[in-house]
C-alpha cells in the first residue's frame, strides 16, 4: 500500500458532492455502510443483550480513537480512496474526513465548521456511551 504525499496533512474534504451528483456503486456502498454504522452507534445502546452492550461500550471509544489516530478520517473513506485512486488518502475523495459534515450539509444545507462537527460528534458519542453504560448497569 503506497502512502500519498498528502498523508502529512489532516484529512479534510475539499469539496463535498452536491445532492444532485450521483454516486457510483462503490460510493453508494461506502455511504450506506457508513450510514449503517451510524445507525448502530445511535441505537446500539438500546439493545437488551449484555454481550452486545459490552461490545458497544468498547466500540464507541474505538471509533473515536481511530478518528484521532487517523487524523479525523474514517478508515472506510481511506479504503474507498485506496480502491478508487490507489492511495490511502486522496483529495479527490470529497467525503474523506468529512462524511458527517457532508451528510449534514446535504440534509440541512448547513455548512458547519470542522470544530462544530467535532463538538456535535464527540458530544453525541459521549451521551450514547453513557446511555449504553446505564442500560448495561441499571436497566
Amino acid at each position: 500500500m503506497s502512502l500519498a504525499p498528502e498523508d502529512d496533512t489532516p484529512a479534510l474534504a475539499t469539496a463535498a458532492p452536491s445532492p444532485d451528483e450521483k454516486r457510483d456503486a462503490l460510493g453508494n456502498f461506502c455511504f450506506y455502510l457508513h450510514f449503517a454504522i451510524m445507525i448502530y452507534i445511535v441505537a446500539g445502546w438500546a439493545i437488551p443483550v449484555h454481550a452486545t452492550l459490552y461490545f458497544y461500550l468498547a466500540f464507541l471509544p474505538a471509533v473515536a480513537a481511530h478518528w484521532q489516530i487517523n487524523r479525523n478520517s474514517c478508515i472506510l473513506n481511506n479504503i474507498e480512496s485506496w480502491l478508487r485512486y490507489g492511495t490511502w488518502r486522496s483529495v479527490q475523495n470529497a467525503e474523506e474526513g468529512a462524511w458527517l459534515k457532508t451528510l449534514i450539509k446535504n440534509v440541512t444545507g448547513l455548512d458547519l465548521a470542522a470544530w462544530q462537527v467535532d463538538l456535535i460528534t464527540y458530544g453525541i458519542m459521549a451521551l450514547l456511551w453513557a446511555a449504553g453504560f446505564s442500560h448495561l448497569r441499571w436497566w
